[in-house]
């Protein structure tokens, strides 16, 4: 990573969702090496925590699945926005970090990123002459931005001015899916206008396979015209090894069977999701479910603690987190763990998520587990990719719940 990042001093205070911090602001890593217990330190209900032991199990195995297939890896840094996460990920082998918007992009060149693939179409005039600049300011960094129009391409030469060019991956998409161009004609027609269009430099394909669900023979396909593109990108027009560039947070084992380690291309993985994992949508569509290293290479990372505030029925207790604290989109959270009063812990076996309310959850629970108000619930999450986003200060603990860093995002 370079060493340009303007990050401010971040800290604890009153603000900081999740802890009890009435006095004066405290900075993170001052607040981490307090060593404090999660049971028994400065915290309220309820509280995100990343598990560490899963964070670097998580880390270590997509850096070596990638190293071994032949991939380089540009993680997709919207999962967490965080640059300790974003730090880790580089330190343990990872090519670039990949954007989703252009403030993702400035994000991480504050983080210090030297390599920013934009897994998107940018348009904003504004944004487009900052990143002209920053190429030609830094002779280090690296960008690549995708192309699935004629305007996308004007509005990138436009800003590119005579400097070093920017660098274009022209976009396949699918039917129905979002950006790219849906036949191979319209996108050797983009691919044509970058090389005519004066400040770019066609570097190669790249295209999403997530709209094509759990069809394993499509998104092979799919993989299969990308290589197939970007073999007409050198034919018709001279692009040396071009890069073809693939999401596959649930496909990287197609991903690498495909396009791994082929000397003819330089293959770039995207997928972000696995840095905390998750205990719903992941955990069920996980490559690892599929490939000899099994299915524990991958934990769930994020705990979301939560307090149960009332038993009013038979096999209804209402938890103290809701959407503010918990997201919901690709599922409810997920029961784990039951911390009594006394301290000592069960399985949360039986206990379901029914709904959400604002700051409450609705638990499904089993009247034998004798749930009691003031208990604690530990919950796994589903889709890592709009959890992280809720909170701006995340600690991480060890496994036996000591604090041991604090993890800032920003969204």
């Amino acid at each position: 990573m370079s060493d340009r990042p303007t990050l401010p001093e971040e800290h604890v205070d009153w603000r900081t969702k999740g802890l009890w911090w009435p006095g004066d602001p405290i900075g993170l890593e001052e607040f981490a090496a307090r060593r404090d217990s999660l049971f028994e330190g400065p915290f309220t209900w309820p509280l995100m925590v990343l598990r560490a032991s899963a964070l670097e199990r998580n880390v270590a195995a997509l850096a070596d699945f990638t190293r071994r297939r032949g991939l380089l890896f540009a993680p997709h840094g919207k999962t967490s926005m965080a640059p300790v996460l974003v730090r880790r990920q580089l330190e343990a082998g990872a090519w670039g970090i990949t954007a989703a918007t252009a403030n993702q992009v400035l994000a991480f060149r504050r983080f210090g990123v030297e390599r920013i693939l934009l897994a998107n179409e940018l348009l904003d005039p504004r944004a487009l002459h900052w990143i002209a600049g920053e190429l030609n300011a830094d002779p280090g960094f690296e960008f690549l931005l995708y192309a699935d129009s004629p305007e996308g391409v004007g509005a990138a030469s436009a800003a590119a001015g005579g400097g070093r060019p920017l660098r274009i991956l022209v976009e396949r998409g699918v039917p129905g899916g979002r950006t790219g161009g849906r036949t191979r004609q319209e996108l050797l027609d983009t691919a044509r206008a970058v090389a005519e269009a004066p400040g770019l430099e066609l570097a190669g394909v790249a295209g999403y396979e997530g709209p094509l669900g759990e069809d394993a023979d499509g998104v092979r396909g799919f993989l299969r015209d990308l290589v197939d593109d970007a073999a007409a990108l050198t034919r018709e027009h001279a692009v040396e090894r071009p890069i073809v560039s693939v999401g596959g947070s649930a496909w990287f084992d197609l991903v690498a069977e495909e396009i791994g380690g082929r000397p003819d291309l330089v293959p770039i993985l995207r997928s972000g999701a696995y840095v905390a994992h998750d205990d719903g949508l992941y955990r069920r569509t996980t490559p690892y479910r599929r490939l000899a290293e099994g299915p524990d290479s991958l934990a769930g990372a994020l705990e979301l603690w939560a307090q149960v505030t009332s038993t009013p029925e038979e096999g209804l207790a209402i938890a103290g987190m809701g959407r503010r604290e918990a997201n919901s989109d690709q599922g409810l959270p997920v029961p784990r763990v039951l911390r009594r009063a006394d301290g000592t812990s069960t399985p949360a076996a039986g206990v379901e998520v029914t709904g959400l309310n604002d700051h409450h959850a609705y638990l499904r629970v089993p009247p034998e587990l004798g749930v009691r108000p003031g208990d604690l619930l530990s919950f796994g999450i589903s889709h890592p990719c709009t959890a992280f986003d809720r909170w701006s200060v995340i600690p991480v603990v060890d496994d036996g719940d000591t604090v041991v860093e604090m993890v800032a995002t920003y969204f």
